[in-house]
């Protein structure tokens, strides 16, 4: 049933209200609603109970103008289709949260001056407490530390996770092939100019030096399962006998396309991951790969905003250092094997 014509009118209630109803002054419904401690409990229980009876909510524009704050963060991110960067936007909203704070979103499809300039513009119209920018590749982070604002920014550069740790897990996934006995371990990097690719082809092509192991040139992907998928039609699968994949959903599409061709994995190619995104425990064979913590690290970039905001932080450019970020691990499944005798 529609609702009625008296319903769609009702009065929005005040704090005046709320006053009202609780049997108070206007000045103790503000107590209250700061968490003043001078406030008897039986005070606050009728407060608390008027606010509910009458849906009361706070105005946050006038709020802003006493406090000079509007508890909104803004937050630059690019990518949000693809499992890190979706994942890393949910830790920064449910730290903001916490924290009392709501997150206004820019989601960019390229890190160019023209969508730079807009995506700030927008959030600087909502008046925002701080932004925190996640720039995975260094022309976004060449481009916002140009920047002249008059509120704090946080750059997060590249890794999201403590630094050095992305060439350390590429290199847990392709010791982990060689010590299976892989001697031929090709690599699907990400796009040439993302950090995050860069540093795991570093950490493939380093592992493979030491163990004195060649490494040909890695074969770029999108991140997207498409372009593993058509890397996979194509693949010389009688040269090498395992790929460390840059991402999941490229290794996803790589192994549907190995499927196609009649090539088994793991018994004619083993197949490690990166990302340890929710459904790969489920692929055709489960996947191998390493396992990020990206709630974990978008909270700390919330976290690093916080402490600029409060006067205490260091603005600059991050790559997520801060304790209790955990290190990338490595997720042992059903993907890799021993290459077959015949092979080795």
């Amino acid at each position: 049933m529609p609702p009625s014509r008296r319903a769609l009118s009702r009065p929005v209630p005040t704090m005046e209200d709320v006053a009202r109803v609780a049997g108070v002054s206007h000045q103790t419904v503000s107590r209250v609603l700061n968490d003043h401690p001078n406030v008897r409990p039986d005070t606050k229980e009728r407060v608390s109970a008027a606010i509910d009876e009458l849906g009361y909510r706070r105005n946050a524009a006038a709020r802003s103008l006493v406090t000079r704050s509007s508890k909104v963060i803004g937050v630059i991110i690019t990518e949000l289709e693809q499992y890190g960067p979706a994942s890393t936007l949910l830790g920064l909203q449910e730290a903001a949260f916490r924290n009392g704070y709501f997150v206004s979103v820019a989601g960019l499809r390229e890190m160019t001056r023209t969508a730079m300039v807009e995506s700030v513009n927008h959030l600087l119209n909502q008046a925002p407490d701080g932004i925190v920018v996640v720039a995975p590749v260094q022309a976004g982070v060449d481009l916002f530390r140009t920047l002249e604002l008059k509120i704090p920014l946080e750059i997060v550069a590249s890794g999201l996770a403590p630094e050095g740790s992305q060439e350390h897990a590429a290199r847990m996934a392709v010791a982990h092939l060689a010590d299976l006995g892989h001697r031929s371990i090709a690599h699907l990097s990400g796009p040439a100019q993302w950090m995050d690719a860069q540093r795991r082809a570093a950490g493939w092509r380093d592992e493979l030096e030491e163990r004195g192991l060649a490494a040909a040139t890695p074969i770029a992907g999108d991140w997207g399962a498409e372009s593993g998928y058509r890397i996979g039609l194509e693949f010389d699968a009688a040269t090498y006998t395992a790929v460390f994949v840059a991402n999941d959903q490229m290794a996803l599409g790589f192994m549907r396309a190995l499927h196609e061709r009649g090539i088994s994995v793991p018994g004619d190619i083993s197949v490690v991951g990166f990302d340890d995104q929710p459904e790969a425990a489920y692929f055709l064979p489960p996947l191998t790969t390493i396992r990020q913590d990206y709630r974990r690290m978008g909270s700390y970039c919330i976290d690093l905003l916080l402490e600029e905001i409060a006067g205490a932080g260091d603005p600059g450019v991050h790559n997520q250092e801060g304790p209790g970020i955990p290190l990338p691990e490595l997720v042992i499944r059903a993907s890799t094997a021993p290459p077959r005798p015949w092979e080795e």
